[in-house]
């Protein structure tokens, strides 16, 4: 007996619906279905048939899978708006409460999916600055903790002092809306931050006193626009020519997690999407599972 969440079930009847209720072509529905059908074989190589199991997470790293495939952005945004059809249909059956591809962007051009930077150029991206001077140590340790815990740009330059638990390993980070999520910190982001304590922050610092985490020369915060001058330098002098936004050490973050096996809850729970509640200060329990997750899937962890 089929279970009544199985995906290709309601692939079937949403196929049917379309044909009695909608009246689409047999051409239109052809590609409806392959559409569905590559989404159901992506799922199947998941584990996720289940309909009530697929989120926002899992779309995005559909299609970030098509992309991979050479897809071009006009096939990824009409695989996009399949998707949004078929999720709508299942809200209307009541068989899931919101549609997971909602949220996601769809600019006129295409679906837009940032180039994923390789591991090996995030890690020649970690050993460019000069460790031997104070900026360097305080550059080190900003894109240790940007690429191990996935901030975004203004929460890793607006860290206060306190924001760091290098003995419980993690930071402490508000982001949008001032929602709080507790994100842990690899080894190599620990060891970083904890240099850049003890040698580096106290001679940029030269006797005054800063409530940030991560200060200039003239003892003031570390501005957005300021450290990602920082990462353009950086990339340039390690090779790497694709263009770098804001979000490319983010994503990276996120992809190579899930690359390397990690659960998406666990990914977008540090991500903190918007979809995830954020505001509640994490058990002891929650944020212990996520220190494993991180320490075991991520590159850097």
């Amino acid at each position: 007996m089929e279970r009544r969440d199985d995906f290709f079930s309601w692939v079937e009847s949403y196929i049917l619906f379309l044909t009695l209720e909608k009246g689409l072509s047999k051409d239109t529905l052809s590609a409806y279905s392959a559409d569905l059908e590559s989404f159901g074989r992506f799922l199947k190589a998941q584990n996720r048939l289940s309909v009530t199991a697929i989120d926002t997470a899992l779309v995005l790293t559909y299609l970030i899978s098509l992309q991979e495939k050479g897809l071009r952005a006009r096939s990824r945004a009409r695989h996009l708006v399949t998707l949004r059809g078929f999720f709508k249909y299942l809200t209307l059956e009541k068989v899931i409460s919101q549609n997971p591809a909602d949220h996601i962007n769809l600019p006129k051009t295409g679906l837009y999916l940032p180039e994923v930077l390789t591991i090996a150029h995030v890690e020649a991206l970690m050993d460019a600055p000069d460790r031997k001077k104070s900026e360097g140590i305080r550059d080190a340790a900003m894109l240790e903790i940007l690429y191990g815990s996935g901030l975004r740009v203004s929460e890793l330059v607006g860290l206060p002092l306190t924001s760091v638990n290098l003995e419980g390993g993690f930071v402490r980070v508000f982001g949008k809306g001032a929602k709080e999520r507790v994100v842990p910190l690899g080894q190599k982001a620990i060891s970083s931050v904890r240099e850049y304590l003890d040698r580096s922050r106290p001679l940029l610092l030269k006797g005054r006193s800063s409530a940030d985490l991560f200060v200039t020369r003239r003892g003031r915060a570390m501005t957005r626009q300021g450290f990602w001058a920082l990462l353009n330098r950086y990339a340039a002098a390690c090779g790497i020519t694709q263009k770098l936004t804001p979000h490319s050490l983010r994503h990276a973050f996120a992809t190579h997690l899930l690359e390397g096996g990690a659960d998406l809850r666990a990914v977008q729970m540090m991500l903190g999407h918007e979809d995830i509640s954020t505001t509640q200060i994490y058990t002891h329990v929650a944020h212990r599972q996520l220190l494993e997750a991180h320490q075991k899937y991520h590159p850097r962890g």
